[in-house]
């Protein structure tokens, strides 16, 4: 048993985690010399999940594209993610109207947390109208979209091509799909080699959170920490384990212990994407398809933030009890819809969440206080990601059963 611990990458990922906090909390700002390990397996992931989403696409696409399943798979798998979505939305809704997260802040704590901030000016977004949106997606260049990384158009490209492949003459598609499934394993083959430094890219985030943030600045807004925390776990027990239960072929318990390591990797890196090779190998553990994996975790990776849709709508509310607004209907219906977009537009990457401040202003909510977010957007981005691929997972499990 101890032997099989010992070689469980998972066990040095927690332990590495535990150092990470303790250097950290130890070293201080000093703790940012351990910002190359981290940086380096984030670098390294990254070179790799950009090719890995485009073959993945393709290889789904194609092999939906030859099936009777294709179209459910695709409307099952995009309507589960916009209706968990709003159901997350209206949860922290209801959180943020019930515990009142911002209500008992003053001006001193924001100063405080200001004093500590080490952020850059940042503006905010140009508001986008939805055909704005609809043609961003669109990619006028599919080279260009894979140099830049644009994952959204990568998927659409990769849709119309692995659609496009799949109707072509059974002797062409099998020989093009199984080249294309040899550059896959390949790149598996690549991700789990990355994965062997892990320990040390997730001590050197860690080290480097605790030590610039500490846990003085983390307890000044303590209020919006666990408010946002209760959000996520009544997400992840009520609707995502619930759909579990009553919507999918896969137990409870099995779907629990296959995603455990991707969510230690989820908290640590704070990526999503960074975390889709192993929720696609945790899907396959599951006995969820192939197919199904490779098309719907892709796009959930990208479309599907639960975590952010919450985080948004908290924020919101956070600011306007804060200063003392009163938020009417036509406000939340603004919350909603803004957290909507600019949950599914977010990239599934780590960073400061400028989509929050086209939330703020959709409401009419002053931004002022918004340094506070970005000094402390690391701790809530690693909570947040943790709901965003499990509710990934929970979408292929779903999408499986009715494919």
């Amino acid at each position: 048993m101890m032997k099989h611990i010992w070689r469980n990458i998972g066990f040095w990922i927690l332990v590495a985690m535990v150092l990470g906090v303790v250097v950290g909390v130890y070293m201080g700002e000093e703790a940012k010399i351990f910002v190359p390990l981290g940086t380096l397996f984030i670098q390294l992931i990254k070179m790799l999940v950009v090719p890995l989403v485009a073959v993945s696409i393709v290889v789904g696409a194609a092999s939906l594209g030859g099936s009777s399943s294709a179209g459910r798979i695709g409307v099952v798998g995009i309507g589960y993610i916009i209706i968990s979505t709003l159901l997350a939305i209206l949860i922290a809704i209801g959180a943020g109207l019930l515990f009142q997260p911002g209500a008992g802040l003053t001006a001193e704590s924001v100063e405080a947390i200001q004093a500590v901030a080490t952020t850059t000016e940042q503006s905010a977004p140009v508001p986008l109208s939805f055909s704005d949106h609809i043609m961003q997606l669109i990619p006028d260049n599919p080279i260009r979209a894979l140099a830049e990384g644009n994952i959204l158009q990568i998927i659409i490209f990769g849709l119309f091509f692995g659609f496009g492949l799949s109707a072509l003459p059974t002797e062409k598609r099998v020989r093009m799909m199984e080249g294309l499934q040899t550059v896959l394993d390949a790149l598996i083959w690549c991700i789990g080699k990355v994965m062997l430094i892990a320990p040390l890219g997730v001590f050197g985030l860690m080290a480097e959170a605790t030590g610039t943030f500490g846990f003085d600045v983390l307890w000044k807004v303590a209020n919006l920490l666990w408010v946002d925390l209760l959000a996520i776990l009544v997400m992840a027990v009520v609707v995502y384990l619930g759909s579990l239960k009553l919507l999918a072929r896969v137990p409870v318990g099995t779907f629990c212990k296959a995603m455990v390591r991707p969510q230690i990797i989820a908290f640590s890196t704070a990526s999503s994407m960074a975390t889709l090779p192993l929720t696609m190998q945790a899907c396959r553990q599951m006995g969820i398809s192939q197919q199904t994996t490779g098309f719907v975790v892709p796009l959930g990776a990208t479309i599907n933030m639960t975590g952010n849709a919450i985080y948004y709508t908290l924020v919101a509310i956070f600011f306007a009890q804060f200063y003392g607004i009163e938020l009417q209907m036509s406000h939340y219906v603004a919350i909603t819809i803004t957290a909507s977009l600019g949950s599914i537009g977010q990239a599934g990457v780590p960073g400061p969440t400028l989509m929050v401040v086209a939330v703020l202003a959709a409401a009419g909510i002053p931004i002022e206080g918004l340094p506070l977010l970005y000094a402390l957007d690391r701790v809530f981005d690693m909570i947040r990601t943790v709901l965003n691929i499990t509710g990934d997972a929970v979408c292929a499990a779903v999408t499986d059963r009715f494919a």
